[in-house]
């Protein structure tokens, strides 16, 4: 099974990066991709450019074994439908199960999605949630309730059984951290350390990010990041 884990990355954090190992590890799944978005439809446009986007996921994914980053959405350029990206894996991976995984809030306005009635026919759809928590499926539209009614199921395997058309819950790490929060620290002149890995720290740096002011005295430190999935190179960053 391939999972789908996509998002705009405005900057990248834990938040995105440990649900995504969660949820690979918990459904045993062959692939969890990381596809950040060119052009995200459904809200405010990113704040850094696709390109230092990317950059700073493929800092923050490293050499973790778990995690690849898919940049198809980049090269596609345009607004980033999911249903697009669907289709495109789908016609990569024939038959195997795609599992694409939605936060609870992206997934009660699912049916407000670019051709939203075409995913589950695509993929199964993880829905991921704290520990403890439940879906609230009265705030859904009568054709949300429907899908989840029919397509609900408890047991991954399931999922595995089929390519597409399941839904199912998944417990993950809470982690109250959001993009917003750590843009807001940045440029307040806080430092987000904690909240994101130290590789997109330091390219928030190196770039002047989000309003990051460089210190009067800044001091060369190298740092080694990913570039890419095969190949390191060498940043120089203000510290």
């Amino acid at each position: 099974m391939i999972g789908i884990f996509g998002g705009t990355f405005d900057p990248v954090h834990f938040g995105h990066l440990r649900p995504a190992l969660d949820v690979k590890q918990a459904l045993g799944l062959d692939e969890m991709r990381m596809i950040p978005a060119f052009k995200p439809p459904h809200r405010t446009q990113p704040v850094a450019n696709p390109g230092q986007r990317l950059t700073m996921l493929r800092a923050a994914v490293g050499d973790e074994p778990d995690l690849q980053v898919d940049h198809r959405e980049m090269l596609r350029e345009g607004e980033s439908f999911m249903v697009d990206t669907l289709v495109s894996l789908r016609a990569e991976s024939g038959d195997k199960p795609l599992c694409l995984v939605l936060g609870a809030d992206a997934f009660l306005t699912l049916d407000e999605w670019h051709r939203w009635q075409e995913i589950p026919k695509l993929a199964h759809i993880v829905v991921t949630h704290r520990p403890g928590w439940q879906l609230n499926m009265n705030t859904a539209s009568p054709k949300l309730q429907a899908l989840w009614r029919e397509h609900q199921v408890t047991d991954n395997a399931e999922l595995a059984a089929s390519p597409a058309g399941k839904i199912m819950l998944q417990v993950v790490t809470a982690l109250e951290i959001s993009a917003t929060q750590i843009r807001a620290l940045i440029a307040a002149g806080k430092s987000p350390r904690y909240l994101l890995p130290d590789t997109v720290w330091n390219l928030i740096r190196m770039h002047s990010l989000y309003g990051f002011a460089a210190t009067d005295n800044p001091t060369e430190t190298k740092i080694k990041t990913r570039s890419g999935n095969n190949r390191n190179r060498t940043l120089r960053v203000n510290k």
